[in-house]
């Protein structure tokens, strides 16, 4: 009888979660914001940028406008004072002005909490609005950006070739009880530990469960060293 892969079996996926969880029990963004419309800035924001870069120019911002009002009133010339320092700066200041005017004009200045009119804001897709529904809204969506989308391939937990691919696996797969937090600690371990260039496999809280198999091999001081190519290791007693 076939298997299904390690990570298909809703025992170890359950496994994964659970181990993320007791590591991080309240997992978060790490960009800065006090409301859903500071949120929705700073991921337009954050496209192709650090949340690090992000949250220097909007500590600056938030202070002078942080309301669709104040920020339509800056315009797109005043606004990129504030965020030039960030990738493509004057592309994502149109759209925050743009959006801003939209919030004002449609949804009496208050950030929607459906897809639909989030992704009908200049500057959002489904990835951002996937950001503000959940973690503005508490809604059980997953952001896939490039480290989610690195990881599920990596682990075999939702591997595919597009984002949406990634995104209704991750969705299928993920249990209920851990779809709020899962995207915030895929992303985390993502940017900490299954790295692009160098993971850290030896530090791995679930390198026995991840189906990579070009796992580093710890060095003499404990860290990752070089690759090696191995199939990915059971967890006891699965």
């Amino acid at each position: 009888m076939s298997r299904s892969p390690p990570l298909r079996q809703p025992a170890r996926v359950r496994e994964l979660f659970e181990r993320f969880r007791a590591l991080n029990p309240h997992p978060k963004t790490e960009l800065e914001y006090s409301t859903p419309f500071e949120l929705l800035v700073a991921v337009i924001l954050s496209a192709q940028a650090t949340d690090k870069s992000v949250n220097l120019a909007t500590r600056s911002l938030f202070k002078v406008a942080n309301t669709p009002q104040a920020i339509a009133a800056l315009g797109v010339e005043g606004l990129s004072r504030y965020v030039r320092s960030i990738g493509l700066y004057q592309g994502k200041a149109k759209n925050i002005v743009a959006t801003c005017r939209k919030l004002l004009a449609e949804h009496g200045g208050r950030v929607p909490e459906d897809r639909e009119a989030l992704e009908a804001l200049p500057g959002v897709g489904r990835k951002t609005a996937n950001v503000i529904l959940n973690t503005a809204f508490g809604q059980p969506t997953i952001a896939v950006d490039t480290h989610l989308f690195r990881v599920a391939n990596r682990l075999g937990l939702a591997p595919g070739k597009t984002v949406r691919e990634v995104e209704d696996g991750l969705m299928e797969r993920v249990p209920e009880e851990f779809k709020h937090d899962a995207h915030h600690w895929l992303i985390l371990h993502g940017r900490y530990v299954c790295k692009a260039r160098k993971p850290d496999c030896p530090m791995c809280p679930v390198a026995d469960l991840c189906a990579f198999k070009d796992k580093t091999l710890p060095t003499k001081d404990g860290g990752a060293g070089g690759h090696r190519s191995a199939a990915p290791r059971r967890a006891p007693g699965r």
